[in-house]
């Protein structure tokens, strides 16, 4: 338990010293891991062999952007929450503006550098006006900002899948709501597999996911002035077959007790005991089609890579 009550004036912070002090199994927010080196971490995880995910995506995209344009109709606006580098979104943007002529491109994302590399990837092909925010705080601005014309909402890589499934139906509802009748949502999805390729695909041999998991107690140390010793924390990859999820951990090597000045707080380990960071869910076709249902979205097609089991779903605003 922490040391101190003290009220504590970020949200990352904050988020800290609610995760840390969880009674039971300590955690932290997965979305943290996104600072600019977190951010860099991530791409590099997307070049690994082990991680097929991202270029399943890739293919889809490449291969299906044409035939996606055409279902989506007339779009002249395309926003993307976590957009990353952009580097998959030129297949879409590209697509849309054979069909559409000029677009406005937002994309959300947290990490000023990714949306600087972003904006230099996708500039050739639309107007871009990235948004620093988080994905909803995003939203929310440009629902208030936009036109009246159609919007695509881009939500790929299988984000979604690091959001609790109890959460799940609340966030989409909210993203329904933050949309207009007839806009449209392309949701990229990670599908369940064999659970050999899933637990490696997280814990690569090149030890790169793991430099990733372990950032997020560097930022820590360099937001907060914390002293985690992160050589005594080990990245930890489980798959949960009730939840169908993979979950990401740091696991405390041996007892110790951590210091983060900001939060006026110390923070006691014991030797094996971890900090829960990601959630993967994995999904199957027809409870996709029970989301977009309940969350006020119509199905209008998917697409399914062969290789490496994932979807790239498109949904209409009811």
């Amino acid at each position: 338990m922490p040391s101190t009550l003290k009220i504590v004036s970020s949200l990352f912070a904050q988020d800290v010293l609610d995760g840390l002090s969880h009674p039971g199994q300590k955690e932290l927010p997965s979305r943290y891991f996104y600072d600019d080196l977190g951010s860099a971490l991530f791409e590099a995880i997307t070049l690994l062999p082990e991680y097929g995910l991202t270029r399943a995506d890739e293919r889809l995209l490449q291969m299906h952007s044409p035939a996606i344009a055409q279902v989506a109709g007339v779009v002249s606006a395309v926003c993307e929450l976590g957009s990353g580098s952009g580097r998959k979104t030129r297949f879409i943007l590209d697509a849309l503006r054979s069909q559409n002529g000029n677009l406005v491109y937002s994309p959300i994302d947290v990490s000023s550098a990714a949306l600087a590399n972003c904006t230099r990837e996708v500039s050739d092909l639309a107007t871009v006006r990235p948004v620093c925010a988080d994905w909803m705080d995003g939203l929310q601005q440009l629902s208030r900002q936009r036109s009246e014309d159609p919007l695509l909402l881009l939500f790929l890589g299988s984000s979604i899948g690091n959001l609790s499934r109890i959460d799940l139906p609340q966030f989409l509802s909210r993203i329904a709501a933050a949309l207009r009748p007839d806009d449209l949502f392309l949701l990229g999805v990670d599908l369940v597999k064999d659970v050999e390729t899933m637990l490696t695909a997280y814990d690569d041999p090149t030890g790169v996911t793991a430099a990733f998991n372990l950032n997020l107690l560097g930022r820590i140390n360099r937001e907060l002035n914390a002293d985690f010793d992160l050589r005594s924390f080990a990245h930890e990859v489980r798959w949960n077959s009730e939840e169908r999820r993979i979950e990401m951990h740091l696991l405390s090597g041996r007892q110790q007790t951590v210091s983060i000045a900001e939060l006026e707080s110390t923070f006691d380990f014991e030797a094996g005991e971890t900090i829960w960071t990601e959630a993967s869910n994995k999904f199957v076709p027809a409870e996709l089609v029970q989301l977009a249902t309940a969350s006020g979205f119509a199905t209008l097609n998917a697409w399914t890579d062969q290789s490496w089991p994932f979807s790239e779903v498109l949904w209409k605003v009811r």
